[in-house]
């Protein structure tokens, strides 16, 4: 059974964690990989790690996403992995919320989102090939108190991945949503030393993007939940 073949990969929203394990997996099996991020000034040891080009890129600018991918096309690494990584999660009771913080959570979780997978499809529909995830979260599927504006635009990025799933996947092109349902590990937040695994590892989080990056198309999957073994659902 023949898999998919991809070469060049996009990752927007570009921090320490997930995203830089996408890149350094993505990189180890031979694509070439750019990140692009709202602040750049963190990136250079991943870039030097994995080769990837860097990109200052605000999601939820619209010049700004088409410029990032007209670089690409400009040096013949035009995507066909584009990973929507950017995140923002303000906190509070309902009453309390400014509304100028839900307004951005909701562009930066989705229209960022849509503008990105806009310039992915426009270049992916005349060949019938690409792949475009959109990472989400337990909020996506469950809004939790004090959480809603999260929980709205989660809810919206959801949305989007599955109108996309069903109007590009019959031309080629492979969307996917992630449920990241359970915190992620980072340098500043271990596993308890009582509780081992207990946080996702980013590094797991990759390889299982990369395994529906090699899904066949006979078998795609549109979302995908991954979960700590300990995390109650």
């Amino acid at each position: 059974m023949d898999k998919p073949t991809y070469h060049s990969a996009l990752i927007v929203g570009t921090g320490p964690g997930l995203s830089s394990s996408l890149a350094r997996q993505l990189a180890g099996l031979g694509l070439a990989v750019a990140v692009a991020a709202r602040r750049t000034d963190k990136l250079a040891a991943l870039a030097k790690e994995t080769g990837a080009s860097v990109h200052r890129c605000n999601a939820v600018d619209e010049k700004d996403v088409a410029d990032v991918f007209a670089d690409l096309d400009a040096v013949g690494r035009t995507p066909d992995v584009v990973v929507y990584n950017a995140s923002n999660h303000p906190h509070g009771p309902l009453v309390d919320l400014a509304a100028e913080d839900v307004r951005r959570a909701m562009e930066i979780n989705a229209f960022g989102a849509f503008l990105v997978s806009q310039q992915a499809a426009r270049r992916m529909l005349p060949k019938a090939h690409g792949a475009i995830f959109l990472t989400g979260a337990t909020a996506g599927v469950k809004g939790f108190a004090k959480s809603a504006p999260f929980a709205m635009a989660k809810f919206a990025l959801r949305g989007l991945a599955q109108s996309m799933a069903r109007e590009l996947s019959p031309q080629g092109i492979h969307v996917a949503h992630f449920v990241i349902d359970g915190g992620i590990r980072s340098a500043t937040r271990p596993d308890p030393s009582n509780a081992p695994d207990s946080f996702l590892d980013p590094d797991a989080i990759a390889e299982t993007y990369w395994a529906t990056l090699q899904q066949h198309r006979s078998a795609w999957s549109w979302e995908i939940e991954v979960r700590p073994w300990v995390e109650r659902f």
